[in-house]
């Protein structure tokens, strides 16, 4: 187990340990590690291993190639993707140093803001293959803030929209939107089938009077339920744990036309056909 200590996560605006569809994320074995520039400023201290440049798929949003920086911290292997690198083999780098400067990749979906992808493997594992990482803690707490399914639209792109609701109840700490009893919410739901709750029980998971699923441990598998904005659908919502401002952000894969301003309703009804993009 690898415990990813306050004074790293704080570094950084936002993080997910879940909203991803990629193997790297399951049961939260990664994070993404989401910086208030496009400068990569490192989450580790070590030495340089390996720096690789990889093919992605081609989008027109986006680099059709990405990037990984292996770091040796002394205990085991850091793996950084989605960053253009400034190191080399053999650097060493600090805590806060930074890696070069953060690439919108090929594998990303539209709505993904530019981050840091961090695992960690063991030093003697393969350090290039995609799977294979380390369980992964934060040493932080997050907490769960209440929110009634309402707000109003403060930023657009054309697959997501970005509400000013729930406000965050202590800017400076981290926070993300909370189940109906409380518990914060990792992960895009239910577009990525697997997420996580930062904190809390066993019993099953409430929001917006919808079931979620039955928590297993931090990992929840999303239950069939169907997001709609104002009553029309969409693909999902996409949350994670923010230290200064929430946001509860919808995803529209195939477009909307909610402009800033709108004042929006989100409820989730239960399906037994629900968006799946993992």
């Amino acid at each position: 187990m690898v415990c990813l200590p306050a004074a790293v996560l704080e570094r950084y605006p936002r993080f997910s340990l879940y909203n991803s569809p990629y193997p790297a994320h399951d049961a939260g074995r990664a994070i993404d590690l989401y910086p208030d520039s496009n400068d990569a400023p490192s989450p580790v201290a070590g030495t340089v291993t390996h720096v690789r440049t990889v093919r992605c798929p081609p989008k027109p949003y986006a680099s059709d190639r990405d990037h990984l920086v292996v770091i040796d911290t002394g205990d085991r292997l850091a793996r950084v993707l989605h960053v253009e690198p400034a190191v080399e083999v053999g650097d060493e780098v600090a805590v806060g140093d930074s890696l070069g400067e953060l690439v919108r990749s090929g594998f990303f979906a539209p709505w993904v803001d530019n981050h840091l992808h961090l695992g960690f493997r063991a030093r003697d594992a393969d350090p290039v293959r995609a799977s294979g990482n380390l369980p992964l803690d934060i040493d932080i707490g997050v907490r769960g803030v209440p929110w009634d399914g309402t707000g109003t639209v403060a930023e657009t792109g054309r697959t997501y929209v970005a509400l000013d609701a729930p406000t965050h109840p202590n800017p400076g700490t981290f926070a993300a939107v909370g189940s109906d009893d409380g518990r914060p919410l990792d992960g895009g739901i239910p577009h990525y089938r697997h997420g996580g709750q930062l904190g809390g029980s066993d019993a099953p998971l409430p929001l917006l009077d919808a079931a979620l699923g039955t928590p297993d441990g931090r990992d929840v598998t999303w239950a069939g339920v169907e997001v709609r904005a104002n009553d029309r659908p969409a693909t999902g919502l996409s949350l994670f744990c923010g230290r200064d401002s929430l946001r509860a952000k919808l995803v529209f894969a195939d477009g909307h036309d909610l402009a800033p301003g709108d004042d929006v309703t989100v409820t989730l009804r239960p399906t037994d056909d629900p968006v799946r993009l993992d």
